[in-house]
């Protein structure tokens, strides 16, 4: 049977909505999975008529009643907002019920759901929070590339106090069960990203590769995890794109990882968060508010990303 895949549409008056309508009429798409959306019936009625797209045969969970002719493309209120959490709340209620194998999310606006009053950076936080899970990681991925962080919505001159031995280590665990779990590797090649140029340069441009990240990789390595040591990341990534030495890259921080990931997929890029007990996927892109409800926004980063969840599902399954 075909996995059953929710699919929220993320804010409102942002190209969630388009991509999800766009990603549906795929044949391939429908091909793969038994798509649920979750969201508002009546955007979506709207912005298909007003960009003159169909709305594909599947069904649609109506979550919120909002009224399109009073939304303003780009500009989310309070009860957007409302809306766009709600969606995600049931998503994983769903999952955690087993009403369905896998969330696929569209992109949120992390201001405007901090104007409403929800205490929390993004997708990731709220899944975490919705899940009670504690040790959970982000992760970015496409086809030559993926990269896992170690410390994610942080401000730069923070990361160095929040990269622990702790951390570093449950990082490189949960990555080493999620690509054996979900992408059928017996033992993932895993790069460790250095925090500081050259590595540290033995010393001289920091020491937390000596003090904190190579005891968390020595750790890692005695539960039998194949760990790089700390490695420049002025050259990792060509090593792992270019040579194909590395399954997957862990980073120390967001843009460390993210720059290069979006550099080579930042159309196709794939969000995935690691630890939850539920598969989730989303789009690697924001809610794009300069092209709402405009019919250009393209689908591909939610086409991978639906393709990705349901990869895990037949992996987590046994299936290949």
């Amino acid at each position: 049977m075909k996995p059953t895949i929710a699919i929220t549409i993320g804010d409102p008056t942002g190209v969630g909505p388009e991509v999800v309508l766009k990603a549906l009429t795929d044949r391939k798409i429908k091909q793969l999975c038994t798509p649920v959306v979750l969201g508002d019936e009546a955007v979506l009625k709207h912005i298909s008529a007003k960009c003159k797209m169909q709305i594909a045969n599947c069904k649609i969970i109506n979550l919120s009643h909002l009224n399109p002719k009073k939304l303003t493309p780009g500009k989310p209120d309070k009860i957007c907002a409302k809306a766009m959490m709600t969606y995600i709340e049931e998503a994983v209620f769903m999952a955690l019920g087993s009403d369905i194998d896998a969330i696929v999310t569209g992109p949120i606006s992390k201001e405007a759901i901090n104007k409403a009053g929800y205490k929390f950076h993004g997708h990731t936080e709220f899944l975490a929070h919705l899940t009670n899970t504690k040790d959970f990681r982000m992760m970015l991925a496409g086809k030559n590339l993926k990269v896992i962080l170690v410390t994610i919505h942080e401000s730069i001159k923070s990361v160095p106090k929040l990269l622990t031995k702790e951390n570093v280590f449950k990082t490189i665990k949960i990555t080493d069960d999620t690509f054996r779990r979900y992408f059928g590797l017996k033992k993932p090649r895993i790069a460790i990203a250095a925090l500081n140029p050259h590595a540290g340069e033995g010393g001289l441009f920091g020491d937390e590769e000596k003090r904190i990240i190579f005891p968390a990789i020595q750790k890692a390595r005695r539960l039998g995890i194949n760990a790089s040591d700390p490695l420049p990341p002025d050259t990792l990534f060509y090593r792992a794109v270019k040579n194909k030495e590395f399954d997957c890259v862990v980073c120390m921080y967001h843009d460390q990882g993210l720059i290069p990931l979006k550099l080579l997929h930042f159309e196709d890029g794939v969000n995935v968060t690691l630890g939850l007990p539920i598969i989730r996927t989303s789009v690697d892109h924001g809610t794009a508010y300069d092209i709402a409800w405009k019919g250009i926004a393209n689908p591909a980063s939610m086409k991978a990303a639906i393709k990705m969840a349901v990869e895990m599902v037949k992996r987590k399954k046994g299936e290949k």
